[in-house]
Parts: C-alpha cells; sequence; structure tokens
C-alpha cells in the first residue's frame, strides 16, 4: 500500500465531500440536490485524480463504464456519492463518498467521507473497531429493501435488525461500532462497497459473497451480487447461517 495512494484518496474524498455540504446547505431538496451532488461529487474527485494521477482509470457510478480498466493496471472505484436518498434527506448523517484505488487484483488505498458525521475512514492509518456492545449481535440491513436472508441468519444468530441507509454506510456501521455484521443479497454495484470493503479488511474485519468466496473488483460486469461484512468471530456462525438457509 502506497501512502501516497492514500493520500490521494483522502483529497477526492474530502473534496466532494465538501461540495456535497455545501449543496445542501442551500435550497435544493430531494431528487434535484441528489442530482446536482451527483455530478458536483464526480467533478470534485475527478479534479483530484486527474491532476494527482494522470493515467489511472477511473470507474465511477457517475460516468460511463471505460473498458480501458480491465488491462489497467491501477484502476480508481468511485461513488460519489453513496446513498443519494438518504442525502437528499436532511436530517439522515448514513451515506457517503467512496474513493478505491484497484492495483494488480487487489483493493491497496481506499477513504470513505461521511460528511454527515464530519468523519474521514482510511485503509491506513486503520480505524479500530470498537469492542462489541453489550446485548444481542446487532446486523445491518436496507431501510428500504432488507433481504430474506438477514431474517433467517438474525435467527440462527440471535441478532437483531438495524436498519441503515447507503450500502457503504452500513459495512462502515461495523467498523464504527454501530452494528456487529452487515448481510447483503440484494446486489449492488462494485463501487457502492469497493472502499468501504478496503477500510473493513484494513480494520481487520472479515469481508467475502455469501458463500464465503472473496468479494474480486475491477471485474468485466460491474455488479456484484451479494456481501458480507463481520466481525471476524462472527464470521464462522455468519457463513454457517447462510449455508443452512440457501
Amino acid at each position: 500500500m502506497s501512502l501516497d495512494d492514500v493520500r490521494i484518496a483522502k483529497r477526492a474524498a474530502r473534496a466532494a465531500a465538501a461540495v456535497l455540504v455545501d449543496l445542501r446547505a442551500g435550497t435544493l431538496v430531494g431528487r434535484a440536490l441528489g442530482d446536482a451532488g451527483d455530478a458536483a461529487a464526480q467533478e470534485a474527485i475527478l479534479g483530484v485524480l486527474t491532476a494527482a494521477c494522470p493515467d489511472d482509470v477511473v470507474f465511477s457510478e457517475e460516468a460511463a463504464d471505460d473498458r480501458r480498466r480491465l488491462s489497467a493496471d491501477r484502476v480508481w472505484i468511485v461513488d460519489p456519492l453513496d446513498g443519494t436518498r438518504e442525502y437528499g434527506e436532511p436530517e439522515r448523517h448514513d451515506w457517503g463518498v467512496h474513493v478505491a484505488l484497484w492495483c494488480g487484483g487487489e483493493l491497496t488505498a481506499a477513504a470513505v467521507a461521511l460528511p454527515g458525521l464530519d468523519e474521514l475512514l482510511v485503509t491506513d492509518p486503520a480505524p479500530v473497531p470498537p469492542a462489541r456492545s453489550p446485548g444481542p449481535l446487532r446486523l445491518a440491513v436496507s431501510r428500504t429493501r432488507p433481504p430474506a436472508v438477514a431474517d433467517a441468519v438474525a435467527a440462527a444468530v440471535g441478532a437483531e435488525l438495524v436498519p441503515l441507509g447507503s450500502a457503504g454506510y452500513k459495512t462502515l456501521a461495523v467498523v464504527r461500532g454501530e452494528a456487529d455484521a452487515y448481510v447483503h443479497a440484494g446486489g449492488m454495484y462494485q463501487w457502492d462497497s469497493a472502499a468501504p470493503v478496503a477500510v473493513a479488511r484494513a480494520a481487520g474485519l472479515t469481508t467475502s459473497r455469501l458463500d464465503g468466496s472473496p468479494l474480486v473488483y475491477n471485474e468485466p460486469d460491474p455488479w456484484l451480487p451479494d456481501l458480507v461484512v463481520c466481525r471476524p468471530e462472527l464470521a464462522d456462525p455468519i457463513l454457517a447461517a447462510l449455508r443452512s438457509s440457501s
């Protein structure tokens, strides 16, 4: 991992976070705010990445898929505004900015800004997840589309469901200690999870597909069907519950 790459990711995430906070304080609301935020955050991130590493390829939700990424050595996987719905709701903070670098087949550097909390989490120095809170396990799920498999896992491990917003925020909820695991089966795109998963891995958490196989990024198909993020001591019981429910 290059600390220079982490610094670039931080600058890009911070630049996008700044424009998103400014826009949110203005007169736009709802869908109009989300659309403006997507465009402005994309421009801010591209400005940083183009200046710092003009030869790298950028793979972003807010741009056409540049297929040069499939033969490139360095690809930035970016979600300028993860959680557009939550961003458009003034009282919510569960949205963010994702900037990850894929290099040589792996996620090697990442930054995730959580502007609603004024936080920035990076791969180096990695965050240290707090000790697990007493009480039932907490399983992060979508606030709008919780997968049925989450109910089966929750029943098997004695967990309560914690509905949250964006995909990235649910991953970071495990890093930050708001949840103990995140199970998703409804599909997402690679940019929805690349940066948060990189941060979670750096923090020592377990990340995988529902069947326990590795999460792979910069694949030709941008779709990523499912994932699990959890505290390492929960990996075996959660994956066992998933196998039993399939």
